[in-house]
Order: C-alpha cells, then sequence, then structure tokens
C-alpha cells in the first residue's frame, strides 16, 4: 500500500493538516456547525466578527462549540463596505482574542457582495503595518491579486463566483495566472456550491478553498462537510500526481507489441 506524504498547508508560517477552510454562519444552530466542521477536518473557522457572539457570556458563545485552543479561529469582517468599517473591526478582534490572522472582506455592493478593491487594497496595506497577518479576499483579477501581495497580503483569496451563489469556479484561465505568478498561499473564497468545485479548485494547483454556504445550506450538511474534506484531500493528490497532456485526437492505452497478426 502506497503511503502518502502529509502535504500541509502554511500559512503565515502557522502549519495546518487541513486545507479546507469552513465558515460558521448560516447553520440552523451552534451544535449543528462545530458537527459540520468536526466531521470536515477543518483546522480553520471563519468567523464574522460583527455577527458571530464571541464576547457576550449572556447568549451562546461560539467558543462554547467550537474550541480555539484546537481550531484555528479567523476572525473577517463580513458586512463592511468600506475600509474604515474592515479596519476597526480586526483591531476589535485583536483587543477581544488577539487574533492577528484574519480575513479581510471588504464588500462594494449588497446584491452581488463583490470585494470593492480599492478599499480592499487600501486597508490590507495598512494592517500589515499595523502586525497584521492578512489573508484578503478579493476578485480573481491577477493584476490586483499582485498588488495585494506587494502592500503585505499574507494570503490570496480569490472568489469562484459571488458569495452563496454555489456557481462553482468561472474563470479558471485567471486562477491559474494568480497561481503562476505568487508563492501566496492561494485560498478559493467564495461560490463554490458541491464537493467537485472544491476538487478542481486543488486540481488548478490552488493551496486551499473556504467553504460556508455549500455546507450549511446543503440539505444534509454533515454528509456535505464529510464530501467537502474529501474532495479536498482528492484535488490535491491529483494535482501533485501531475495529469497527463491533453490531445486533439485518441491515443490508444494498449501497447502495439505483440498484437496477433
Amino acid at each position: 500500500m502506497v503511503k502518502l506524504k502529509i502535504d500541509k498547508l502554511v500559512i503565515a508560517k502557522k502549519k495546518f493538516n487541513s486545507r479546507l477552510i469552513v465558515g460558521t454562519g448560516k447553520y440552523k444552530s451552534m451544535s449543528e456547525c462545530a458537527k459540520a466542521i468536526k466531521l470536515s477536518g477543518a483546522e480553520i473557522v471563519t468567523v464574522a466578527v460583527r455577527r458571530v457572539n464571541i464576547i457576550d457570556k449572556k447568549k451562546p458563545l461560539l467558543m462554547d462549540y467550537i474550541d480555539p485552543k484546537k481550531i484555528t479561529y479567523l476572525p473577517n469582517t463580513a458586512g463592511c463596505f468600506n475600509s474604515k468599517e474592515a479596519l476597526r473591526t480586526l483591531r476589535l478582534a485583536r483587543e477581544i482574542g488577539g487574533w492577528k490572522l484574519v480575513k479581510l472582506e471588504v464588500l462594494g455592493d449588497k446584491q452581488n457582495l463583490f470585494p470593492d478593491m480599492i478599499e480592499t487594497l487600501k486597508s490590507t496595506e495598512v494592517l500589515a503595518k499595523e502586525g497584521f497577518k492578512v489573508m484578503v479576499y478579493c476578485n480573481d483579477d491577477p493584476l490586483m491579486a499582485k498588488r495585494l501581495e506587494n502592500v503585505g497580503a499574507d494570503a490570496i483569496m480569490p472568489l469562484a463566483a459571488p458569495i452563496g451563489s454555489g456557481l462553482g469556479i468561472q474563470n479558471k484561465t485567471n486562477i491559474k495566472i494568480i497561481r503562476k505568478q505568487t508563492k501566496l498561499p492561494l485560498i478559493i473564497d467564495a461560490g463554490l456550491g458541491q464537493a467537485s468545485d472544491a476538487t478542481i479548485a486543488m486540481e488548478l494547483g490552488c493551496d486551499g478553498v473556504l467553504v460556508n454556504t455549500a455546507i450549511a445550506k446543503a440539505k444534509k450538511p454533515f454528509s456535505m462537510a464529510l464530501a467537502f474534506k474529501n474532495s479536498v484531500i482528492a484535488g490535491r493528490q491529483s494535482f501533485l500526481a501531475g495529469r497527463i497532456k491533453k490531445y486533439l485526437y485518441g491515443n490508444a492505452s494498449s501497447p502495439k507489441i505483440g498484437i496477433v497478426k
């Protein structure tokens, strides 16, 4: 039996066994969220600082269900529409929990939830100078991805499609270009709808994927969490194995030597 080498995800010098990041929103309950995350094998979970309770002890605390000593919390700025809001939110997260590894998300409009890249770029530069380790939600523009890297981003997180759309990766070419030009971790964020979408992302050379809606809103969230776990592993192994070249015409796999005439 072939024993596969453990291929770790490295973000801001921290190592993770799982390449699947899972969001904590949209579940029916915190207990459902916790079970789905456990089944997914994820070691990083995103936490919307403005929406998820992490400080009010009179209400259910996320920490009571997901142990921050075992799972890395990734505070994010979901719901922020300008740099000022995003910066304030992440500074608050650092003050509350000491978190420096964060996910920056500055939205441009409420309908499509596309990132405002001007505000995002500005925020990334400020946060990096303040000592944050910034994983950045962005569009799939290779030029903007390079600019984010230049101002101090620790991970590039281009969308596959609009947040929550479930459309899967819409622009494989741009993702390939970003992969080729950056040495930073490349994490597909937003728009995945099924496990095979994650496999495709990993086969494109991405270092990981972030999934929330596709698991939380699936008919069977626990089954989908497990499916995403396996699909990410399969996609990464496929990428490392190296796919065959594509040919326009058929290419017989059977040997020609020894054919009986």
